[in-house]
């Protein structure tokens, strides 16, 4: 049996079975069991969406504390793009990098840097004729890339084969620091400072690369109210470390921006999952024309939206706009492909929705469930504790629930007991 890690967990003295949660599920993971959510690890994809939407906070993204730069002797710190968005009239990014340091880091290493060179690969990638089949689906969203690897299995070759940029930062931010310390890679801690769970997940459990080159992920909310105070303090200081990103690199932090890097026009943007979801279906269906690249992001507006954030996601796309006129158009280029960008293993498909392994059994589970639907509402209620009809028609297929979880069947079964009751009495 796979074992699997998942960031988001769920606090079970917290939950209230409201069903919420499973509304909002992409791939219907989640389920209501005598009042109490439970998560299919097979099935999730860390996309925070039901942290997001939880009103009892039962849903948490697990992540590293800060109590991780003492594991180290020496930390470089990676803070995402959409981290530069969380600051109210931020002017210079070098006062960002720099409060980091003073917090405790060693240095830092900007994700938006390996995001250029992301950038400038997959423009040379693009110029081939071979593999990844058009249109070409960006491989940056691993809660996207988890989608499609769960319930979009045939578009899996058109994903674009490149580590994502943090993971090609991280490389170099140890390799950068191995270099200038003389320390071993053990002594060195490349810590990310995440937006969202999926990307936790990415680094706790790759997809495509054996090991992580990241040691540990603490959370934008977490680290933003220790950095916000530093800020003040480092304005009037010379700086220890300067931002070497251009608007390119910096883009990557909202919806659009790892397109608009590719300097090509025909292009498709969404963000936000059931827009995800909806673009990935018409994929499927061949309904694209012209379009040589997707850009598809599991949060709202980007990485901007990612639930680890501080900021609403709207205005810090605000915010990064505002900071991105100051830069130059890019920092970092690439004249060729560094074949270290490539993935390591191809992605593989995970059965996760399958019903069962044999074909005919499944095709068979399949007339059950189309069976079961007749008999229900179709109102997709989610009083039985599933998302919808189906859902809870596959549930009892597969023996985790019964047709008496349906409110209006159990009425119904009641109602009759009754009147066959009252006939006996006559």
């Amino acid at each position: 049996m796979q074992n699997f890690f998942h960031a988001v967990t769920l606090d079970e003295d917290k939950c209230m079975g409201c069903t919420n949660c499973i509304k909002r599920c992409p791939t219907a993971a989640i389920r209501v069991r005598d009042k109490k959510a439970r998560i299919n690890a097979s099935r999730c994809i860390d996309c925070g969406e039901c942290i997001r939407v939880c009103p009892h906070h039962a849903k948490q993204a697990t992540c590293d504390g800060l109590d991780v730069l003492n594991r180290y002797e020496y930390t470089v710190a990676l803070p995402a793009p959409s981290f530069m968005a969380q600051f109210n009239n931020l002017e210079d990014v070098d006062i960002v990098l720099n409060a980091l340091i003073r917090f405790g880091f060693n240095d830092v290493f900007e994700v938006a840097k390996a995001a250029e060179l992301v950038s400038a690969a997959t423009r040379i990638l693009m110029k081939q004729n071979g593999p990844p089949e058009r249109p070409v689906i960006s491989s940056a969203c691993p809660a996207v890339v988890r989608l499609i690897r769960v319930r979009f299995p045939n578009l899996i070759p058109q994903i674009l084969p490149l580590h994502a940029p943090v993971e090609v930062a991280a490389k170099m931010a140890r390799e950068k620091a191995m270099e200038e310390t003389g320390l071993p890679s053990e002594k060195i801690g490349i810590v990310f400072i995440s937006p969202c769970p999926a990307k936790v997940t990415a680094v706790k459990m790759p997809l495509t690369i054996e090991k992580s080159n990241i040691d540990a992920v603490v959370a934008v909310k977490e680290i933003y109210p220790k950095i916000f105070p530093l800020m003040k303090e480092v304005v009037s200081e010379e700086p220890v470390v300067s931002s070497e990103i251009g608007r390119i690199g910096l883009s990557w932090g909202s919806s659009g921006g790892e397109s608009s890097g590719l300097l090509r026009d025909n292009y498709l943007a969404a963000d936000g999952i059931e827009n995800v979801i909806r673009v990935l279906e018409d994929l499927e269906d061949e309904k694209f024309q012209g379009v040589d690249f997707v850009e598809l992001n599991a949060c709202n507006g980007g990485c901007v939206g990612g639930v680890l954030n501080v900021e609403n996601p709207y205005v810090a796309k605000t915010k990064l706009s505002r900071i991105r006129k100051q830069l130059p158009v890019s920092f970092n280029h690439l004249d060729t492909l560094d074949p270290s960008m490539l993935w390591d293993s191809p992605l593989e498909y995970v059965p996760a929705l399958q019903l069962d392994d044999n074909f005919m059994v499944a095709l068979q589970k399949m007339n059950e469930i189309e069976k079961i639907v007749s008999q229900l509402e179709g109102l997709d209620c989610g009083s039985c504790g599933a998302p919808s009809c189906r859902a809870l028609a596959e549930d009892i297929v597969m023996g985790t629930a019964t047709i008496d979880d349906c409110i209006f069947q159990l009425r119904k079964k009641y109602a009759e007991r009754a009147e066959k009751g009252k006939e006996k009495t006559k």
